[in-house]
């Protein structure tokens, strides 16, 4: 059974008279459940999944992992505070593996991004170093096919 976040996380237009013929519940109730959801943090903001190829043709999107030295006392959150305060930053996640830190952004030009690399992070205190990827095609995102096709339900099968 879906929950009030399951349902908002596929669509948050969706409104509480919906929310509550799916859930079987009041409007009022998921009115309230929502404020709550929001004052403890669980809900953060809403936001609409844009076909940035569409919206913009000439953006750039990057994805840039970071190995950074951690800081005694806060770890990486210093550094990762100091990074989420860019304006083209969107994302910042700390990672496992072979890079601590992985920072999305978003630029008008391949420039921009190679200009705030160098600028702005590698000269972060810190900061060891840095590998950018460019996204060039993006197919799903947040559970969104960006193709517009309908998926094909069939199995594929093969001799």
């Amino acid at each position: 059974m879906k929950t009030l976040v399951d349902l908002l996380r596929e669509n948050a237009r969706m409104s509480n008279d919906q929310l509550a013929a799916i859930l079987g519940t009041t409007p009022r109730a998921v009115a309230e459940e929502i404020r709550k959801l929001e004052e403890d943090g669980m809900i953060i903001g809403y936001s609409a999944i844009i076909n940035e190829e569409k919206y913009d043709k000439n953006a750039v999107t990057a994805l840039i992992e970071l190995r950074v030295s951690p800081q005694a006392e806060c770890g990486y959150d210093d550094v990762a505070k100091a990074i989420a305060q860019y304006e083209e930053v969107d994302t910042v996640q700390l990672m496992s593996g072979g890079f601590d830190l992985a920072v999305t952004i978003r630029g008008k030009r391949l420039r921009d991004i190679a200009m705030f690399v160098s600028e702005r992070l590698a000269t972060l205190d810190g900061v060891l170093s840095t590998t950018t990827h460019f996204i060039l095609q993006r197919y799903k995102e947040k559970g969104v096919n960006f193709s517009g096709d309908d998926a094909d339900e069939r199995s594929l099968v093969s001799p």
